[in-house]
């Protein structure tokens, strides 16, 4: 969306590069495949898992709002991303309440996104090295064969979360340090 948008403040929006914007918006279906892999344990469609642990995720019950809750937050987190790419994560829409209208601090937006990247590392981490681990898909009653395969494509994408994250929050820093250090590039963006 250019600077020049009706409704918008001058940004530097505009200036993202192609590849900081399809990074930004693959982040927001990564998460995809995972949900609609939850959605389906949560709306109790057999996912593969056998025995105890059947019993224990079968819905509805619990497990019901707990993965319905978590790919709602998971989706929300993903799409935060765009705003390191679009005219809102510089200026929040007028829209909003209390803080519409006002400029997003650059080192409030790096400082958010790098605590992200570093929150989803330290899940993946750990859970790619333990995935096969005896509390995980290391137990009899997890899914195995296809039904363990499709569960593993489902969460295989996330792994590029935060890797993608860090490098639109790179690209972000720096469009808008540049942007503060050069008038020219505020000015252009002002223009637009």
């Amino acid at each position: 969306m250019p600077a020049s948008t009706p409704g918008w403040p001058a940004t530097t929006a505009h200036l993202t590069p192609r590849w900081a914007r399809w990074a930004a918006y693959t982040v927001t279906l990564l998460t995809v495949p995972s949900g609609l892999w939850r959605i389906a344990l949560g709306v109790g469609i057999p996912v593969g898992f056998s025995g105890e642990l059947a019993r224990l995720y079968a819905a509805p019950g619990w497990i019901t709002p707990y993965v319905l809750g978590l790919t709602v937050l998971a989706e929300a987190a993903a799409l935060l991303t765009l705003g390191l790419v679009r005219p809102w994560g510089e200026v929040l829409p007028r829209r909003l309440p209390w803080v519409g209208g006002r400029r997003v601090p650059t080192w409030l937006a790096v400082t958010l996104a790098t605590l992200g990247v570093v929150a989803l590392t330290a899940i993946a981490v750990p859970t790619v090295a333990l995935w096969y681990g005896p509390q995980n898909n290391g137990d009899p009653d997890a899914p195995h064969g296809l039904a363990g395969f499709l569960m593993t494509a489902a969460y295989a994408p996330q792994l590029a979360w935060p890797p993608l994250l860090a490098m639109v929050t790179v690209a972000y820093y720096l469009r808008r340090r540049t942007a503060a250090r050069r008038p020219a590039v505020a000015d252009q963006a002002a223009s637009r």
